[in-house]
């Protein structure tokens, strides 16, 4: 008995080591991909000091580099994606988990499992046929919102499904047996219960909006120093501009799209903390 004691005793605190070794991995490799990263985007920001992140030129044959363009046109379309999958996605959640009849539920959920695999390059060819010429949306902040919205609904209904569904189901059946309608005990129990949860769904993804970069870079319309609530006006964003500067870049041109990788790698960790 005491030797089976004793290798239970081991079990826990060798997975317990184990543990603790993949969470301080995962640290490990953040800290020295943000120091990294730092040190590669130094030059330009010695340079160009705090004018970096509040200029609105960008002019690599000038070695001018302003990112406040490309900081709002990220956070812009962002926003847009998020106002517009967050209601579809939470409701498409409460319906497959809460409403649907149950041979509806598992074809919904394959389906939005389907949508999630597809590649991003797809997303932003359809976006440029499509939206952008048939829907007179133009290549714009809105057609980057809606490809993008496209993009992080099924992160967020699968998400949110299954926090969901962790509602204890005695609460659910107590509110009903109290005479509360379906809407008042999802309101009253299922909600209060899940809020956290769904909170943290939607920050992920709001923040594989703000990383995404070969659909955007696609249908945004790379237009430099754009800054504007006006949705159908073409800009740019982080990812964007990265992508389709990188390969004509020099060393200080390099640094500059560093230096913007680094500011989209803080401002997504700022959001998730938040």
């Amino acid at each position: 008995m005491m030797d089976l004691r004793g290798k239970r005793a081991y079990a826990d605190t060798g997975f317990r080591w184990l543990a603790i070794v993949a969470a301080s991995l995962v640290l490990l490799i953040l800290g020295a991909i943000a120091v990294s990263m730092t040190v590669r985007s130094w030059p330009v920001l010695g340079r160009m000091g705090l004018d970096f992140f509040t200029s609105r030129r960008w002019s690599p044959a000038d070695k001018l580099y302003g990112a406040l363009p490309f900081i709002w046109g990220t956070l812009f379309t962002a926003a847009i994606a998020v106002v517009i999958s967050v209601p579809i996605s939470l409701g498409v959640a409460m319906f497959v988990t809460q409403i649907a009849p149950r041979r509806w539920r598992m074809p919904i959920v394959y389906v939005l499992d389907l949508l999630a695999v597809v590649p991003s390059v797809v997303f932003g060819l359809w976006g440029v046929i499509v939206l952008s010429q048939h829907f007179g949306l133009g290549r714009s902040f809105m057609t980057a919102g809606i490809i993008l919205a496209i993009m992080i609904t099924p992160i967020i209904t699968s998400l949110a499904r299954e926090v969901i569904e962790t509602t204890p189901q005695n609460e659910k059946e107590a509110a009903l047996a109290l005479g509360a309608t379906k809407w008042e005990m999802i309101k009253g129990a299922v909600w209060p219960h899940s809020k956290g949860g769904l909170v943290g769904a939607v920050m992920l993804g709001l923040g594989r909006a703000m990383g995404e970069t070969i659909a955007v870079a696609l249908v945004i319309g790379s237009s430099l120093g754009q800054i504007t609530l006006h949705a159908l006006q073409p800009g740019n964003s982080m990812p964007a501009v990265i992508a389709n500067e990188w390969g004509e870049a020099d060393d200080l041109h390099k640094s500059a799209l560093i230096a913007l990788a680094v500011t989209l790698f803080v401002i997504t960790i700022i959001i998730n903390l938040v």
